[in-house]
């Protein structure tokens, strides 16, 4: 097999991040979040639903009484809380964090059963079930996110004690499922478990795992279907009714095998999960048919499915796509999850091809969607992110039911705090990838980085100013002068941008620029220095006008971040606010507001409906247009001021020049 992939990601013990904007958020993790999410695990937050996720496994292992509690999938709480804690322990020794991730993994290897298998649910509520019902009981996502969590820990402390566990669980899956006879032609309904095993595959160099991702994958979709032979299998029973999991097979992208898929359908997190797992097989086998399909479900999601601040799933029922266009924005399910899967595909396209595209998608759902997701206090989060909220229709239009108005501090399904923490303790991977000859900055992020260019240590060191300025240096440190290429990304969002080397302008056209790179291969000696420059004006952005519910409206964007109104700097009714097409925005940073933000001022106009009285239509009222200021916070930092509406995008008042009309 070979391996197709262009570049590799440099590792999280290689990086250290020293950022203005995101070392707070680092240390809110290591210090705030990991430790507040353990003892969520361990059902010591008052107020909030039990996990009972460790004790679960404690209960299994045999080292607690008591049932099973929570959902189907509750282990995998666990798994990503072990996930990011071992990000964590590969920037920085813990010994209080190692000693509580060892004790953890000392119960998990207890509760593994003697053939391999481990899944507190089944072990303790179905014991007979075991792979009966894929579609529906995540048996291979836990497994999944179990083998990503004992990578993470084997890579940053070295120890073997839970990758071997998770080898032994892999190692039962591998003789479970697959083409041979006696094996079960399956998939799970929730992806997950293939880009787990590409992950161990190269973690162990054991091919049997790649072999097993793929089948999962190419089994996908066959006919007959999977779903319906093991439904018929157990009589129709069903453990989530109210979906059809089994039936509706869009639903976890099974309609059609992966290869034939056309559009982005279905659960949105597993979609991007699947893609996830199909780029990584891809990139590890060289299977360029595998590529062209990672590359259409991409084109589907991001041009035609996507929110402009990142986020994926624009209906509630099933947590999904709808159809192209379809974007509303108070009705929008756009789970945390599915925009942190939507950095996992675009980072591992990434690392297959060097598109400046995949970065700009990365960027824009992590400046906005993911960091939106977690209150600037830690203890808090959102799984549902709309664009525009009405507190006063909450609770009373059932459309809205799914839509929270203030984060909250635990949730039953609990799959997007910890998903929120292993990504964000994970952050420094996607800055950069490498080759053996040039180096990519795909974020402009603080901090630094050694890697092995042109067969030289190369020492980087970024200091960068944002997101709030577009400036961003970059200097090296070498024992000898080095030949390699660093090639910049120039965000799509940026008009244009300088260049500078030892403070020499760098000119640059457009032949220049590859792909949104542009590649500078000179020798390098230590010391020298590249400035990238970005002009970071505000910008009235506007949706297709085949998205139904932003025409006539626009966004405001500077830089990747997407901005908002909020009640508590525009009062109510933000519905009734026009921003004039001619209006330039200022932009001045508050260091005292939301932990330091840069807020936007633009001249608004306001919809005056004094005049109404008790009417509810009219043809004779004349409306009245007041002049007034509108404030506008970037969209990640909203309701962490209380209750009140906010709202993305906002009417414009359009001046039509006479040539326009004709």
């Amino acid at each position: 097999m070979r391996d197709i992939s262009l570049t590799s990601p440099i590792p999280l013990h290689h990086i250290s991040i020293r950022d203005s904007f995101w070392s707070p958020y680092l240390a809110l993790i290591r210090d705030v979040v990991v430790p507040y999410q353990w003892e969520a695990l361990n059902d010591r937050i008052a107020g909030t639903e039990p996990s009972h996720a460790m004790k679960n496994y404690k209960i299994a292992a045999g080292l607690e009484q008591g049932d099973f509690y929570g959902m189907v999938f509750q282990d995998s709480d666990v798994a990503k809380w072990l996930e990011a804690a071992s990000y964590l322990l590969a920037h920085a020794p813990d010994a209080e964090l190692e000693t509580i991730a060892d004790d953890v993994i000392a119960i998990i290897a207890k509760a593994q059963q003697a053939d391999g298998y481990l899944n507190t649910y089944f072990t303790l509520k179905e014991p007979a079930g075991r792979w009966t019902n894929l579609a529906e009981c995540h048996e291979l996502y836990c497994a999944g996110h179990l083998i990503e969590a004992a990578v993470a820990y084997h890579d940053a402390t070295g120890k073997s004690r839970i990758l071997d566990v998770a080898c032994r669980l892999a190692d039962c899956i591998d003789e479970t499922f697959g083409s041979e006879d006696g094996k079960i032609k399956g998939y799970d309904g929730h992806q997950e478990i293939e880009l787990a095993l590409v992950k161990l595959y190269r973690a162990t160099g054991n091919d049997r795992y790649l072999r097993l991702a793929k089948f999962f994958l190419d089994e996908r979709g066959r006919q007959p279907h999977f779903y319906d032979i093991e439904y018929a299998l157990r009589d129709g029973r069903t453990h989530f009714p109210m979906l059809r999991m089994a039936k509706d097979k869009s639903y976890s992208q099974a309609h059609v095998p992966i290869r034939e898929q056309q559009s982005a359908e279905g659960h949105a997190v597993r979609a991007v999960y699947m893609c996830t797992g199909m780029a990584a097989v891809a990139a590890e086998t060289g299977d360029a048919e595998l590529l062209a399909a990672c590359r259409k479900l991409w084109e589907s999601m991001v041009t035609r499915r996507m929110y402009i601040t990142g986020a994926l799933g624009s209906m509630a029922y099933g947590e999904a796509f709808s159809l192209d266009y379809d974007l509303p924005g108070d009705t929008a399910y756009a789970e945390t999850c599915a925009s942190i899967g939507l950095i996992f595909f675009a980072g591992r396209m990434l690392q297959i091809e060097a598109r400046g595209e995949y970065a700009d998608v990365l960027e824009r759902a992590l400046y906005n969607t993911v960091i939106g997701g977690m209150s600037r206090d830690g203890k808090h989060f959102f799984y549902v992110n709309p664009l525009e909220v009405w507190p006063e229709a909450i609770g009373k239009n059932a459309n809205y039911d799914h839509v929270k108005i203030q984060r909250q501090p635990w949730f039953g399904c609990a799959c997007c705090p910890p998903n929120i923490t292993r990504l964000l303790a994970s952050l420094g991977s996607y800055i950069y990838t490498h080759n053996d000859d040039c180096l990519y900055a795909h974020l402009y992020i603080g901090g630094e980085a050694s890697v092995k260019l042109s067969g030289h240590d190369i020492r980087v060191i970024q200091r960068s100013e944002f997101p709030w300025e577009g400036s961003t240096r970059i200097e090296f440190q070498m024992e000898q002068p080095t030949t390699f290429t660093l090639a910049l990304r120039i965000p799509g969002w940026a008009e244009s941008a300088d260049v500078f080397i030892n403070g020499n302008p760098y000119l640059l056209d457009d032949t220049e620029t590859v792909f949104g790179y542009v590649p500078i291969r000179r020798e390098w000696n230590t010391g020298d220095t590249v400035q990238l420059v970005l002009p970071m004006s505000v910008k009235q952005m506007k949706g297709n006008p085949l998205i139904r519910d932003t025409a006539g409206k626009v966004a405001l964007q500077r830089g990747p971040i997407v901005y908002c109104l909020e009640e508590a700097d525009n009062g109510g009714q933000l519905h009734q606010l026009y921003i004039p097409e001619n209006s330039s925005g200022f932009s001045s940073h508050h260091p005292e507001l939301l932990d330091g933000i840069s807020m936007i001022e633009m001249p608004a106009l306001r919809l005056n409906g004094d005049q109404w009285g008790n009417q509810l239509y009219s043809a004779r009222v004349k409306e009245q247009l007041e002049r007034t200021t509108a404030r506008f916070i970037p969209y990640y930092a909203w309701a962490n001021r209380g209750i009140g509406e906010m709202r993305v995008w906002v009417n414009q008042q359009r001046i039509y020049p006479e040539e326009a009309m004709r």
